[in-house]
């Protein structure tokens, strides 16, 4: 038994073979090997395969040479003898016979059987050929081919051998391939229908077809090749001369191809076979071709649709025939080998799917196929959808694979090579919109991406493409909308993704197309707006376009375009948005802001929601009003009719959930921008994707809140504690989003109250509105106090936390001054439409009755909103009592107010800025305990540097208008007594002493008089010329550029001092010089500031008449001290006539309201000595000086420079030396600062001891002493020496302890800047005084002790609070001002150990 491992090939065994025969001993082994074999191989093959010694040595023949000549003889005969026939004895007669007896009707009961007897009897009978037979019954069956049913069963009876009848049909194939021969379409059909009842075989038939496969392969290459070439000339610019040239080729070629090619016969029997419906030898000769080649030709490509139609007619006419529609009965094939129809769905994927992807992109030969083949996928997917059952959904998961295979490969193509079918694009959006947008896209990425490269067909179509929208897109204007809009509507209904992608490519370059192609869209079909919103999408994703400028510093034109096209096309067209949203989602998940710009486009277009920060007063004014007012007066412009745009927005976010995880992620993205995204990024660059993504934010949030529902909105957004906690959204954020809640809370609330009590009180409102509120509110009071630490609530209550952040200006006020100008307006309207001859009646009185339902909702509307401002101030009186606790300083409570209410929210929005003015003056009015109006206004108009500076670019400008409401405030109490003593003389936020018992309304003395008001004013606006010099001179970009946006929106109320206003004029011609060639935009914005400012002037005002104001002093060394914001080429400022004056003023009831809190026993008669003896000297010294006046000192450089020498007589050297020394160190601190010296209101007069034993009592003092700091001083301008300088007049009435230690008690780091300044100043007060009054300078000695505990105590408060400070404060600052008092400690000690009085201590 022999096994063989491997099976060796023929080339193998052939040289085993010779190698055998060559060596005798291998010879052996071989006769042997096959002897073995001859049990189980036959003999045959083996004397087919071996040679003739091998068979004669094995047995299996006698002799090899008789073998031979056997063979020879054998392969003579059958190769080369011709049977001979006896021609002579055939007869006509014979031949004509066969003839008749095949031409007969066929029509009666005759048989092929019959038939074929009698041609036996003709053979017989006439001698006749039996190959001339076949040949003549071909032949008659060729002419009648339609007579298949009885000639096949005939030439099946006939013949004996397949190989004869394969051979006749070859030679009458290769009869007709002469160079302009034509092969008859029935010649193929008998040749398919023979195949299909295999009488012959394709591949015996196969080789007699002309042309070869070769050549079609490279025929294909070829057409390929010109297609491509066709599509570079058209995209390529072209001279005319060139032009002209090819021309002429192109008229070659076509000459060349009217030269007729011999037929392709194996097409033409491959349309013959689908014809009678054989798809199996069809599919077999298709294959044999590249892909798509053979339905490339028309022929085939309808032969095969026609069979489609048939296979799938019994389906369509069940399951997809449109109602109302009949269509024509189409006949069944009647052949049994044919395909059978598709009764059900699962049939499809027997034939059907296989024969449209043969078809591919040449279905478009078809248009009615189409329609069915997209009803039938219609009505699956509507099966599809509706199925429950999972196995069955699971079964039906192949059959939409197909469909979207189809789709993809068949459906799309085919609508492409379709001319201008608007029809089949509609249907076939019947059958796409059932699709998720997902799947929609990654169609028609595929479509625009790769089909059109992969048939000639299409890269010719898309070249054409190109060069016609080059054509349209050049004429477009909007003059010719129309005409251009239907030729884009024409080339859109075929190839839109190539269209599209045109026209965005062009909006990219041009802007200016935008208007001019979104009103020439209108044409577009369902389907093509879809293919236009992902063209979109995909033109936004573009990995290869950069999103920044070069410069770094801004958005590139090509996004704001598209994002401007996106909110335009949107709007105006029933597109679908969830794919463009979900792509600002996915962009915003992956950390970027960029596209935020298409979102903020979006709502703005749709919702009619328009957010800007250079809104006008009057349109602010209508955003405190209700949604009408809001509409119709709160945007530049009136964007009407967007319900149904706004409709379809809230239904995209509402279907794909995606209205809070917009929200979420773009209240996180602020942050983000700055931490993650502005790492690489320019600083301008940053704040403008903050702006843009806050600006969004607030859009979006306001779209929801008008546009959802009660129950969506609450169902959709969670509470503030889950909000801040869970998601890390910034508590501004969170109170924003869930504000809207809690007033449709509280309304809902409200209503069933009222339904459940019946009454119509306006008290019993009240009460149920109210008690509407403390159900709704209590759980957000608790909610609340898990945002911030526990400490944060000793001074504000929760509820009045919630209560400021859940209120709006809706709440507060009514603008009524906005509802009339709008109702003026319309009736302005309706009176111009009665004037009106042109119009048409009917126009008119739509036109008159809408302006009159406005004009009646805007009254109901402002009616509505007083009823509920009533309700809701009604509601504040009754909780205001409750809301500040003060268990620390007042300061304290100040500034967490401020920190945590005022301004994080000031900055979120315009209306929020003056929301936050409006609810200062609010709570002053209401009387709230415990609230000090006055510290109030004080932090927030002496301390604008760090917030200006840490402000974005719409930051600023919202501050500025925060900044402009409560200067307002303050401008109306400064400009009359009348008014000051009626909203402010007998309030507790105007309390110059705080009694541990609170305010009891009685004591006028107690109030900070009308005349002092006015000095707290005025250091106000010198506060705010200081802090804007100090901006104006850093350099800094983000500083200069914030300063002059808030001091243009708060220029009509500052500046009002004509000193001050030249100070800032001065500084800001600087800037547009030195800016004009570095910063243009600097430069911008410091020219039309300057140009206002200057228009201002005429309504500016001496300082004297700003306020009462005596002829100041001045020391002989003032000169060469800062006594303004600026200290260089500009006016200087003094303040110095300030100190006098409060000195002199405040004389007569500071002495007892200070001996009564602080214990001192100086009398009245030595104050009013000091009084005196004050006065007295300053007149002389004007005499001695004229020059001191306000007008001298503004002067210059130069003139201080010519006043020193003769002001220095005055002082001795020693002194003088002193001077310059303490002159030096005060530029020092200043340099190292990098700001100038802050002056604060002070609360509380606090000591060591009295801290712990007298609560009341020293609550009390405190007062005293942080009213009297309110009166501004002198800064840095020294007095003469051997006067009493009013430093000392506060010294000896101790009033510098309350300053000093209030500064550090009260907690407010930034208050360094200004002990540093005073500690610098009482040295020099020290040294010029320290020989005239010995007890000052003990007192003085003990108050520098004192002074120097406070810092070290506070030194280690701000490490341990450091957490508390104020926010926006960067790290070194912080540094900078614990090192700042490790310094003054250095002075205070070297003051110490050099003192003369040291042994006092």
């Amino acid at each position: 038994k022999i096994e063989y491992a491997v099976y060796p090939d023929e080339d193998q065994l052939d040289s085993f073979l010779t190698g055998c025969l060559e060596e005798k001993h291998k010879r052996d082994h071989f006769t042997q090997l096959v002897g073995a074999c001859l049990i189980c191989v036959p003999d045959g093959m083996l004397k087919e395969r071996l040679d003739p010694e091998t068979l004669e040595s094995l047995g299996l023949i006698k002799q090899a040479q008789q073998f031979n000549q056997k063979i020879v003889k054998i392969k003579t005969k059958l190769f080369y003898k011709q049977q001979k026939f006896n021609l002579l004895r055939e007869e006509n007669e014979g031949y004509a016979k066969l003839i008749t007896e095949l031409g007969q009707d066929l029509s009666g009961n005759l048989t092929s059987h019959l038939v074929l007897e009698n041609i036996k009897s003709l053979i017989g009978c006439f001698n006749l050929d039996p190959n001339r037979v076949l040949d003549i019954i071909l032949e008659v069956y060729e002419c009648r081919w339609e007579q298949d049913e009885f000639f096949i069963p005939l030439i099946k009876s006939y013949m004996c051998e397949h190989q004869t009848l394969c051979h006749m049909l070859g030679f009458k194939f290769k009869f007709h391939q002469e160079p302009n021969g034509e092969t008859p379409s029935s010649l193929y059909h008998i040749a398919a229908a023979l195949l299909q009842h295999n009488l012959i075989a394709l591949e015996d038939l196969y080789v007699h077809l002309l042309p070869l496969d070769s050549s079609i392969v490279e025929e294909h290459k070829r057409e390929i090749l010109e297609a491509k070439q066709i599509a570079r000339k058209l995209t390529m610019v072209v001279v005319p001369s060139e032009k002209t040239e090819d021309k002429e080729k192109e008229k070659e070629k076509e000459e060349e191809k009217n030269e007729k090619p011999p037929d392709n016969q194996k097409l033409g029997l491959l349309e013959a076979l689908l014809r009678i419906g054989d798809w199996q030898h069809a599919q077999s000769i298709m294959d044999q071709m590249p892909a798509f080649y053979a339905t490339s030709h028309k022929a085939i490509a309808i032969a095969l649709c026609q069979l489609l139609h048939l296979i799938v007619e019994p389906l369509y006419r069940r399951a997809a025939v449109p109602k109302g529609a009949k269509g024509g009965l189409m006949t069944p094939l009647r052949s049994k080998q044919a395909p059978r129809p598709a009764e059900r769905f699962d049939d499809l994927s027997r034939d059907v799917f296989t024969m449209l992807c043969y078809l591919g992109p040449h279905l478009s030969h078809d248009p009615i196929l189409f329609a069915k083949i997209v009803r039938l996928g219609k009505s699956f997917m509507k099966e599809f959808q509706s199925e429950s059952r999972q196995d069955t959904k699971d079964r039906m998961d192949s059959l939409l694979s197909c469909f979207l295979s189809i789709a993809d490969q068949v459906l799309l193509p085919s609508l492409s090579l379709m001319e201008c079918n608007a029809c089949m694009s509609e249907e076939l959006w019947g059958f796409f919109k059932l699709f998720p947008y997902q799947h929609r896209y990654r169609l028609y990425g595929q479509w625009k991406n790769e089909t059109y490269g992969n048939h000639p067909l299409l890269v010719k179509i898309k070249a054409q493409t190109v060069d016609r929208a080059k054509y349209i897109m050049k004429r477009l204007t909007k003059e010719n909308v129309k005409p251009s809009g239907r030729q884009i509507g024409k080339l859109s209904h075929s190839n839109p993704t190539i269209l599209f992608d045109y026209i965005l490519s062009q909006i990219q370059w041009y802007d200016n197309l935008i208007t001019p192609v979104v009103d020439s869209l209108k044409y577009l079909t369902s389907l093509n707006y879809d293919v236009l919103a992902y063209c979109i999408i995909e033109a936004l994703a573009n990995p290869e376009k950069e999103k920044m400028k070069h410069d770094d510093t801004t958005i590139s034109s090509w996004l704001q375009s598209l994002a401007s096209l996106c909110g335009a096309v949107f709007r105006k067209y029933p597109i679908e948005l969830a794919g463009l949203l979900q792509y600002v989602t996915n962009q915003l998940k992956a950390g970027k802001s960029f596209d935020l710009l298409i979102l903020k486009e979006v709502v703005q277009k749709m919702a009619g929601i328009e957010i800007t920060d250079e809104m006008t007063v009057e349109q602010l004014e209508a955003m405190t009003g209700g949604e009408q007012l809001k509409a119709e007066g709160g945007y530049f412009g009136q964007i009407r009719n967007t319900k149904k745009s706004s409709q379809r927005l809230k239904d995209a976010l509402l279907d794909h959930e995606l209205a809070l995880p917009l929200c979420l992620l773009m209240a996180q993205q602020r942050n983000g921008v700055v931490f993650s995204e502005g790492g690489e990024k320019h600083l301008k660059l940053v704040g403008k994707l903050y702006d843009q993504c806050h600006d969004t934010l607030v859009q979006f949030g306001g779209f929801l809140a008008s546009n959802l529902s009660t129950e969506d909105y609450i169902k959709r957004v969670p509470s503030v504690d889950v909000l801040c906690n869970q998601f890390h959204t910034p508590h501004d954020a969170a109170f924003f989003l869930s504000r809207p809640m809690y007033a449709h809370q509280i309304l809902s609330k409200y209503d069933e109250l009222k339904k459940a009590e019946k009454g119509n009180r306006q008290q019993q409102k009240v009460h149920k509105y109210i008690a509407a509120c403390e159900q709704i509110m209590a759980p957000v009071h608790e909610a609340v106090v898990s945002l911030h630490l526990p400490k944060v609530w000793d001074d504000l209550r929760p509820q009045f936390y919630a209560t400021f952040w859940s209120l709006t200006m809706y709440d507060l006020a009514v603008p009524h001054n906005a509802y009339d100008r709008e109702v003026n307006k319309l009736k302005m309207q309706i009176k111009a439409i009665d004037e009106n001859t042109e119009m048409p009646l009917n126009k008119k009185k739509k036109e008159k009755e809408r302006c009159t339902a406005l004009q009646d909702k805007l009254q109901e509307e402002e009616k509505k909103q007083l009823e509920h401002v009533q309700r809701v101030l009604h509601r504040l009186k009754l909780e205001k009592d409750n809301w500040l606790l003060a268990k620390s300083t007042k300061n304290e409570t100040i500034t967490k107010f401020l920190q945590l209410c005022i301004f994080p929210r000031c900055v979120f929005s315009a209306i929020d800025a003056v929301y936050c003015a409006r609810f200062v003056e609010l709570v002053h009015q209401q009387k709230t305990p415990n609230f000090c109006t006055l510290l109030c206004y004080d932090r927030v108009f002496s301390d604008i540097i760090y917030t200006v500076a840490s402000c974005t670019e719409n930051e600023s400008r919202r501050y500025g208008r925060f900044l402009c409401c409560m200067l307002e405030t303050v401008t109306r109490w400064h400009s009359d007594r009348a008014i000051y003593e009626k909203e402010c003389g007998n309030y507790p936020g105007f309390l110059t002493i705080f009694r541990a018992s609170g305010f009891d309304g009685g004591n006028k003395a107690d109030q900070l008089d009308y005349e002092n008001f006015r000095h707290v004013v005025h250091k106000w606006h010198y506060k705010l010329t200081k802090a804007s010099v100090h901006c104006l001179e850093t350099g800094e970009y983000t500083h200069i550029r914030n300063i002059l946006i808030v001091l243009t929106k708060i220029l009509p109320w500052y500046p009002k001092v004509l000193n001050l206003g030249q100070a800032l004029e001065c500084r800001v011609h600087k800037i547009c010089q030195e800016e004009k060639e570095k910063r243009p935009d600097l430069y911008a914005l410091a020219m039309g500031y300057s140009g206002q400012l200057k228009g201002r002037k005429v309504h500016m005002v001496p300082e004297n008449e700003f306020h009462q104001k005596e002829q100041p002093v001045r020391s002989a060394t003032s000169g060469s001290l800062q006594n303004g914001p600026g200290n260089t080429g500009k006016p200087a400022v003094t303040d110095k006539s300030q100190a006098a004056q409060k000195a002199a003023s405040k004389n007569s009831t500071a002495a007892n309201k200070v001996s009564s809190s602080n214990g001192s026993s100086t009398p009245n008669s030595k104050e009013k000595e000091d009084k005196e003896k004050t006065t007295k000297e300053k007149k002389e010294k004007k005499e001695k000086n004229p020059g001191s006046t306000p007008e001298a000192k503004a002067g210059g450089k130069d003139k201080q420079k010519e006043e020193k020498p003769t002001d220095s007589k005055e002082k001795t050297p020693k002194a003088d030396k002193d001077k310059r020394k303490d002159d030096k160190k005060e530029e020092k601190s200043k340099i190292d600062g990098k700001t100038a010296e802050k002056e604060w209101s002070k609360e509380r007069d606090v000591s060591n001891d009295s801290k712990t034993k007298e609560g009341s009592k020293v609550e009390k003092s405190a007062g005293a002493g942080s009213m009297k700091s309110l009166v501004p001083r002198s800064e840095g301008v020294e007095s003469d020496r051997g006067k009493t300088a009013p430093a000392l007049v506060y010294l000896k009435k101790k009033t510098i302890t309350s300053l000093t230690l209030t500064s550090f008690y009260g907690f407010s780091c930034f208050h360094c800047y200004t002990l540093g300044g005073a500690i610098t100043h009482l040295l020099n007060e020290y040294k010029n005084t320290r020989e005239q009054d010995g007890e000052t300078s003990d007192l003085f000695c003990k108050q520098m002790h004192m002074i120097n505990n406070a810092i070290i105590s506070n030194r280690q408060h701000i490490n341990e609070n450091f957490i508390m400070l104020r926010s926006k404060m960067l790290i070194q600052e912080v540094v900078y001002i614990c090192a700042s008092l490790i310094e003054m400690i250095y002075w205070i000690y070297a003051f110490l150990i050099f003192s003369p009085f040291c042994s006092k201590l």
